[in-house]
């Protein structure tokens, strides 16, 4: 072999020698199947952690309330500081235009302020009213004007629900002027009734009333405001067509014995006295919460605080 041969066989085993050595140190892993295959790296030691403090969430931004045409404002309501109340109207109920609502509590409030924050009174279509307090056990809530005809009107309060409707705007209005009481629903004229109203001494009061019970039929008795059924002014009256106008108790009633009177003078203890026929009448068409004004006596305001006086206050 000549010197040339030799030098390349000698070059070349050297390179096969140095290619096992390499492949003997990189014996670990291989990259992949069939792959050459790479040393395993030392495992760094573990840093001490790090413990971040716990923020907290950040607030969230206020949103506006939007008052949008058409759609109502949704009312911002509180804890209650009562437990579940009655509320009048009930759910269900129809009632007249003039109706306030009623919710008693089952002990006196301290805080008049939270307990109406708790209170949630909502209608269809929206309408402004007002809270006011007959004591601290009975809160009421009335429109600023009467109730437009068919609102729907729901109440929340602590617990307690109650949904109902305000029907036809049906209102009567008693004139001692022309002594005659006129009915109107919806605006317009449906009845007209001559009337006497309460004589000297016990004259009728002006105001707005609101219509409570109506009985089929009762007996008057003046020993229930103080007055003796033997005394000179006392009394004690069957009656029927009975219409309570208010707590005091002022009705619209039947009472043919001042027939003749009806339409002329004053000759009543202070109800509103009306034929058989119209007592009847007033009876089937004018209901729970329906408006009675009475104008022009001599006999002052009917009281705020009368219980059906509410738009008197």
């Amino acid at each position: 072999m000549s010197k040339f041969r030799r030098r390349i066989a000698v070059l070349c085993a050297g390179i096969l020698t140095s290619g096992s050595v390499l492949v003997g140190q990189a014996a670990a892993a291989p990259l992949f199947p069939g792959g050459p295959e790479i040393p395993e790296l030392p495992q760094l030691p573990e840093l001490p952690g790090l413990v971040l403090p716990e923020l907290p969430p950040p607030p969230l931004p206020e949103i506006p309330q939007l008052n949008l045409p058409g759609v109502p404002a949704q009312p911002q309501v509180g804890p209650a500081n009562f437990s579940a109340p009655s509320i009048s109207p009930a759910s269900g109920e129809v009632v007249g235009v003039a109706q306030p609502i009623a919710i008693r509590f089952s002990a006196p409030i301290d805080d008049r302020g939270v307990a109406e924050r708790a209170i949630e009174v909502t209608t269809t279509p929206k309408v402004d009213g007002s809270f006011y307090w007959i004591n601290n056990s009975q809160v009421r809530w009335k429109p600023h004007e009467f109730w437009p005809a068919h609102t729907q009107v729901t109440v929340n309060a602590g617990g307690s629900h109650s949904s109902f409707t305000i029907g036809e705007a049906v209102v009567a209005v008693a004139d001692n002027n022309t002594k005659q009481i006129t009915v109107t629903r919806n605006g317009v004229v449906v009845k007209t009734m001559p009337t006497s109203f309460g004589k000297p001494g016990y004259d009728t009061p002006n105001g707005t009333y609101i219509v409570g019970e109506q009985r089929r039929d009762m007996y008057m008795d003046s020993s229930t405001y103080g007055v003796p059924v033997d005394a000179p002014e006392g009394y004690r009256t069957y009656v029927e067509y009975a219409t309570r106008i208010s707590y005091s108790g002022i009705f619209v009633h039947a009472a043919p014995w001042s027939l003749a009177d009806q339409g002329h003078r004053n000759v009543s203890h202070g109800c509103l006295n009306v034929s058989t026929e119209d007592g009847r009448w007033f009876f089937e068409n004018v209901g729970r919460g329906d408006a009675v004004i009475v104008q022009n006596t001599a006999g002052g305001v009917l009281s705020g605080s009368d219980g059906l006086g509410d738009w008197n206050r």
